[in-house]
């Protein structure tokens, strides 16, 4: 089942949903929109190696926005810090960023129980667009569980994406044994 809004803010104010900055206006009927951050980052390499650290470079989204283009894979992140310590959180694009030709994530849109961080988005484009730090780039829906949880992600050992950060992550496939 799929929160609803005042599911959400229950939530938050029992403290098992957190989300940093949290704006009202920003609450759906049973989503929260969340923002792009002001960095991106871009693979160094042409050629990807999924048993290498790919390096990616970093730079600030400028005030006047900056023209993603397509064939190019960008990092990018939310604004939004967040934690999930008792549903699914799931991010979705909002259905304005895909009407730019815009998505905001290649596969990996379901984040795990006790995940806390800012979200690093996959992004890619069908033509060249002007995107904005701040704007509107998707929105976090949140499911029940059924079950108890066994170890939450924040308490893995082997966790890979658990540094806070305000910056986007570069795959860390490098770190799996294969």
């Amino acid at each position: 089942m799929i929160l609803s809004d005042k599911r959400i803010l229950e939530e938050i104010e029992k403290g098992t949903i957190l989300i940093e900055p949290f704006r009202k206006d920003c609450l759906g009927t049973n989503s929260y929109d969340v923002h792009l951050g002001k960095h991106l980052a871009v693979y160094t390499d042409r050629v990807l190696d999924a048993r290498k650290h790919n390096k990616a470079e970093h730079f600030e989204i400028p005030i006047e926005g900056y023209v993603l283009h397509p064939g190019t894979l960008y990092l990018g992140v939310t604004e939004e810090y967040t934690e999930t310590h008792a549903h699914i959180p799931f991010l979705e694009g909002k259905s304005s960023t895909g009407r730019l030709g815009i998505d905001i994530h290649a596969t990996a849109g379901k984040g795990d129980v006790g995940f806390c961080n800012t979200w690093t988005l996959e992004i890619s484009v069908a033509q060249p667009v002007r995107v904005y730090r701040g704007m509107p780039i998707g929105q976090l829906i949140y499911f029940n569980v059924e079950g108890e949880i066994g170890v939450f992600y924040n308490k893995k050992e082997d966790a890979k994406y658990n540094k806070r950060t305000i910056k986007p992550v570069e795959s860390m496939m490098w770190k799996n044994r294969f």
